[in-house]
């Protein structure tokens, strides 16, 4: 177990987990286990994720949540590190051959590059439910930025066991 990491979260694990396996019902502890994290400075979001996230849903349970509960923890990505890294990925991301721009444009539009570029400045991994795909053209998925970076990812589950965090 590494409990030395530190994680930035995406939007995904969030809508992921109020939508189907942890919703607030059936698994409280989930999101209590979140907050804990959060206050021993394991893990947070970032402000252009609670933006996504705001934007993107209506009034519901998630919202509630973020808004009542978790609104301490999503980092601000105003940081000239951030800032510097941001420009490196989107530049890469605007100069590949790899993409259609149509990838590109949704890339630049998102939350995705923001949250690689903050854990590379504070490093950060990210915790994302995504998968690498080397071959995809039709999007720029996070894993693949990461990869490129060299940015460690993972997944919820991963991360909940490297936090030793049990949901019961």
């Amino acid at each position: 177990m590494d409990n030395t990491k530190k994680y930035v979260l995406d939007a995904n694990i969030f809508i992921e987990a109020h939508q189907t396996y942890y919703a607030f019902d059936l698994a409280p502890s989930f999101w209590e286990k979140l907050i804990y994290s959060a206050e021993k400075e394991k893990l947070i979001s970032i402000d252009k994720i609670r933006e996504e996230l705001k934007n993107g849903n209506k009034e519901d349970k998630l919202s509630d949540w973020i808004s009542n509960h978790f609104h301490e923890w999503f980092e601000s990505c105003a940081d000239d590190k951030v800032y510097q890294c941001y420009g490196k990925i989107m530049d890469w991301a605007q100069n590949s051959d790899h993409f259609n721009d149509s990838a590109k444009e949704e890339f630049a539009r998102s939350a995705d590059a923001w949250v690689v570029a903050y854990a590379k400045a504070h490093n950060y991994t990210v915790v994302t439910h995504e998968s690498y795909d080397q071959n995809i053209k039709k999007r720029i998925k996070i894993p693949n930025v990461c990869e490129t970076f060299g940015i460690p990812y993972t997944n919820t589950f991963t991360m909940l066991r490297n936090l030793n965090i049990k949901i019961g």
